[in-house]
């Protein structure tokens, strides 16, 4: 009798339950997918500038301790900065130097939002591509176009990512610095011409999407365009394309241009950049 009242006084103190209790916290718990996708975009607004300098003194707080967000920050700047060579060098007035430079200083003056720990390091000022000036000379020139370009990517990506494309375009209006159009070819063996603004179109005439390499006799015709709407066209009806290779659209008579070639005013062109090998 006695030896069975032992037993059963013993019985809570079986290891089992502790040994699992002790497995149940070593194993970490996966990241819900919102998280991640949340994660995500923060890291793309960081990098392209879009946050407040109170809101990115305090994603630069939480790179510190967390090494996902920091590394999808570094993916985002890796994966942005092909775009930068689609633009071209602009030299642009002292004045505006000038007030970008006194912009810089206030943001670097502004108070953080929190304390900073007693002994806690900043992070590295490593030589990130946004902290280069001839790139911010070249976004200086086509502002408008390339947020477009960063904008329309960013939105792709965070929907649903796409490899990167071999090449793509940027298709300017003649006259002005306002991006219509944007061309990507390459991902999934296609060629996308996609609209990053409404093209106003006069009746009795439509777009005609045209491209020319370097070595042709004339440009060929890629088609009629619908303002407003995506164009895509497979990759095995085109010659190779190459740097540099000239796209525009022109606006021709309705139903296109009578010959084979352009015979209306350009309203946006720009030449094909390689972004990846």
């Amino acid at each position: 009798m006695s030896r069975s009242v032992s037993r059963s006084a013993m019985a809570p103190f079986h290891p089992r339950p502790r040994k699992a209790a002790t497995m149940s916290t070593t194993v970490p718990l996966p990241e819900p997918q919102d998280v991640r996708d949340a994660m995500r975009a923060l890291a793309a607004e960081y990098v392209l500038g879009t946050l407040s300098a109170e809101s990115r003194c305090r994603v630069e707080q939480r790179m510190e301790r967390e090494p996902a967000l920091r590394a999808a920050v570094e993916g985002w700047e890796a994966r942005l900065l092909p775009l930068v060579a689609l633009v071209p060098p602009v030299e642009t007035s002292p004045g505006v130097w000038a007030r970008i430079a006194q912009s810089v200083d206030r943001i670097g003056a502004a108070p953080e939002p929190t304390p900073r720990r007693e002994g806690a390091a900043r992070p590295a000022a490593g030589p990130g591509w946004w902290r280069s000036l001839p790139v911010w000379r070249g976004l200086s020139g086509a502002g408008f176009a390339t947020a477009a370009v960063l904008a329309a990517l960013l939105v792709r990506q965070l929907q649903a990512p796409v490899p990167m494309p071999e090449y793509m375009v940027v298709l300017v209006a003649p006259q002005g610095q306002s991006a219509g159009w944007v061309v990507q070819a390459g991902a999934r063996r296609q060629l996308d011409l996609i609209p990053l603004a409404d093209t106003a179109v006069p009746t009795e005439k439509t777009l005609q999407f045209w491209t020319k390499a370097d070595g042709w006799n004339r440009p060929r015709s890629l088609g009629l365009v619908e303002p407003g709407h995506a164009v895509r066209i497979p990759l095995d009806r085109l010659p190779p394309l190459q740097p540099d290779q000239l796209f525009e659209l022109t606006l021709e008579p309705a139903g296109g241009s009578p010959l084979d070639r352009p015979t209306g005013p350009i309203r946006f062109s720009g030449r094909a950049v390689k972004v990846t090998t």
